[in-house]
Formats: structure tokens, C-alpha cells, sequence
């Protein structure tokens, strides 16, 4: 199915399931705002805002400025938290897919991430692994890598007895030849991506909320939701 097609079936089924559809994205957004604000904010870590801030003055800082309340136990926090983030990620795509079956979903569903903790963080740690390696070369390698791997958590929704590795393996099947079909239809998003940072942005509070994400997160999870149905119609895997 073109694009278009997958966005139209994704618009239809955000309408027939508001508005408990956007309270779900509302908890998901919210979530992942609190997670990524925190990630930053702890004791100890590395406040990216205030290195920011220093280059906007024309400071370049120095690496004993940088570190000057820099402390393990904070990164590690922090990176504890920044591993939450593929869980959540993982629930919400498992709503979607319910979702664009038209079967029964729960709020719950959020967290099926955590039930296959080990797996889905497995598969977020060897992709990004995979992904950093093919970037070293050039980005566009990179980014082909990214595409590749991206049906492993439908796969592992669908049959939680695979593993990892198999996940991965059977996604790069799975995308031969449709990479740039869902690369298509991500930038067909971006304008709705740029609005929402233009928000954030000029929002003038200390916790800026995505409030055009409340609108893209479900959008963007069924209309990727129903390419991976079109797959797997057409691909045996």
C-alpha cells in the first residue's frame, strides 16, 4: 500500500477510537517527557542546557567546567533512566498494533515492555550498536542500518519467543527493498516534527510540554502500524 494509504487508515482509526486514544498518548507523551527531563537533571550529571548556554555566549568551555558536578553515580542514573525510554516505546507500539487489529487494548499495554524487559532492551542495545558501526562509516549507512532493523519489536510482539537476535535478523528480511517506502513515509512527517519543536521551544516554562506530540505519537505508531501489516501480508519471512 502507498503511504497515503497507510496515513489514511491511520486518521480513520484515530477518529473512531478518540478520545481514549489520546488520553493513552497523553500518558505515553507524558512519560517520555518526564523520563527525558530527568535524564538530564539529576545530581551529578552533565546539564546539557548550561554547555549550551556557555557556547550561545561565545564561551567555549573547558573539560574541567564541563565536569565540574560531573558524577558517575548521576550518569548512571541517568542512563538507567534514558533505558526506560525503549520500554515505553515498546508498550506504545504494542498499543498501536492492537489498535490497528481492532482488538481489545488496554492501558496496560503500555507496559508490555517491561514484561519482555531483557528482550526489548536486548534488541535497543545490538540495533543501536549495529547503527553506531554503520555510521562510523558514513551517515547514509547509518541510516540504512536504522530502517533495517525497524520491524524487530512488531516481531517480538507477534511471537515473544523469538529472541533478540532473531528479531533483528528476520526485520532485515523483512525490510529487502521497502527501507525507503517507510523512509517515505517518515518525512512525510517531519513538518508536524518541526512544529512541535518550534513549541517546545517558544514555550516559555521551565517544563515544556509536547503538546502537537499528543497528535503525532499515535498518528506516526498506527500509520506504522498498518505498514508492518502490509509487510507481512507480502513477506514471508
Amino acid at each position: 500500500m502507498p503511504g497515503s494509504a497507510l496515513k489514511s487508515v491511520a486518521r480513520k482509526l484515530m477518529i473512531a477510537n478518540s478520545p481514549r486514544l489520546l488520553l493513552i498518548s497523553f500518558i505515553y507523551v507524558l512519560m517520555i517527557t518526564i523520563v527525558a527531563w530527568l535524564a538530564v537533571r539529576l545530581p551529578g550529571s552533565i546539564r546539557l542546557e548550561d554547555i549550551y548556554a556557555r557556547l550561545s555566549s561565545g564561551e567555549i568551555p573547558s573539560l574541567a567546567i564541563i565536569y565540574t558536578d560531573f558524577r558517575p553515580t548521576g550518569v548512571f542514573l541517568a542512563l538507567l533512566l534514558l533505558l526506560l525510554r525503549p520500554l515505553l516505546d515498546f508498550g506504545f507500539i504494542s498499543y498501536c498494533l492492537k489498535l490497528s487489529r481492532e482488538q481489545k487494548t488496554d492501558f496496560k499495554d503500555l507496559f508490555n515492555g517491561f514484561i519482555f524487559s531483557l528482550k526489548v532492551l536486548s534488541i535497543f542495545l545490538i540495533t543501536s550498536l549495529y547503527i553506531f558501526l554503520w555510521s562510523m562509516l558514513l551517515i547514509v549507512p547509518g541510516i540504512v542500518a536504522s530502517y533495517r532493523y525497524r520491524q524487530a519489536y512488531y516481531i517480538l510482539i507477534d511471537d515473544p519467543r523469538k529472541g533478540a537476535l532473531q528479531c533483528i535478523s528476520e526485520s532485515c528480511i523483512m525490510m529487502n527493498g521497502k527501507k525507503l517506502d517507510l523512509l517515505t513515509i517518515d518525512l512525510s512527517f517531519i513538518g508536524w516534527f518541526f512544529l512541535d519543536m518550534l513549541v517546545v521551544v517558544l514555550t516559555p516554562l521551565p517544563f515544556a510540554f509536547p503538546f502537537i506530540s499528543l497528535w503525532i505519537s499515535p498518528y506516526l505508531g498506527l500509520t506504522r502500524a498498518a505498514f508492518y501489516e502490509d509487510l507481512i501480508t507480502n513477506v514471508a519471512v
